[in-house]
């Protein structure tokens, strides 16, 4: 169970971007969260991803209270999370080839072995041919990019995936291919998923339930 009881969270010192807002998720559930841009629900869905601390509100991942965000959270916890963003470009390092921004998360973690195997299966699964692997993210269009980042999001095989605004950049047609690998991934592992977005069809068909940004803020 993923669960978010009275967040309230924002940015340096500034008014809270969301207040006293609860959410949960049971295992293998899919939730759309349903908002219009600069609501807070991408600050919600890092909060959620134990990369924002809040500043009231607790969150429990399996049962465990979370204590403790980004990398000082528990190795446990901090890998139980696969996290796609809306801007490919922004969260990966234009330094790396995409076989090694999706190994990053395995090397972040000591998890060496088999590197070269898990980079191979994945990015088969998401797409990308072998060629593509050894460029960098401005040798490769965006849908690539994105394709490059879902897999760096599965390659720890976590147990919640988060995926903001992950397809707001990208054309019918592979919004349709990375939709249907996390799914495909779901169904294999039982992995709950947080959805954000602001297309409520899109959300309608993928998630077993959609929940209005509206709905969750207190009057």
């Amino acid at each position: 169970m993923l669960e978010l009881s009275d967040i309230t969270a924002g940015y340096a010192g500034n008014a809270p971007v969301i207040r006293d807002i609860s959410l949960s998720i049971t295992p293998g559930e899919a939730v759309g969260l349903l908002g219009p841009s600069g609501c807070g629900k991408s600050t919600l869905a890092r909060v959620a991803a134990l990369l924002h601390h809040p500043d009231a509100g607790t969150l429990v991942v399996d049962g465990t209270p979370v204590r403790r965000w980004r990398h000082r959270a528990p190795r446990e916890q901090r890998t139980a999370f696969g996290v796609v963003f809306q801007q490919a470009r922004l969260s990966a390092d234009p330094r790396l080839a995409l076989t090694d921004l999706i190994a990053e998360p395995l090397r972040a973690t000591g998890l060496r072995e088999g590197i070269a195997d898990r980079v191979a299966e994945l990015a088969a699964t998401v797409g990308l041919t072998t060629d593509l692997l050894s460029r960098r993210p401005h040798e490769v269009s965006d849908g690539q990019l994105q394709r490059a980042c879902l897999a760096r999001a599965l390659v720890l095989r976590p147990r919640w995936l988060v995926c903001d605004e992950m397809t707001a950049m990208l054309d019918a047609s592979t919004t349709a291919a990375l939709v249907r690998v996390v799914e495909e991934y779901r169904a294999a592992t039982g992995a709950g998923l947080l959805a954000v977005g602001h297309d409520r069809v899109l959300l309608d068909r993928w998630c077993d339930r959609t929940v209005e940004w509206a709905t969750l803020t207190r009057p």
